[in-house]
């Protein structure tokens, strides 16, 4: 494997850095609302399913104790 030098290594880094393509604040903000918005519903839909198997549970622990509890 050959060795860099590190004067040669900081002159590939700044030659890479400016290949970068940075968002606009625009694109930062849409892409944050976005994420935002899916984790909410993504949040109330796994709320709505863990209350619903938390109910299912609920029901057949009653039958299987005879509806006491």
């Amino acid at each position: 494997m050959a060795r860099t030098s590190p004067t040669e290594f900081f002159r590939q880094v700044r030659v890479e850095m400016g290949k970068i393509v940075w968002p606009t604040s625009r694109e930062t903000m849409m892409t944050t609302l976005m994420v935002v918005l899916l984790t909410g519903t993504l949040g109330i839909f796994f709320f709505g399913i863990d209350t619903f198997f938390g109910w299912v549970v609920k029901m057949l622990l009653g039958l299987a104790t005879g509806g006491q509890g």
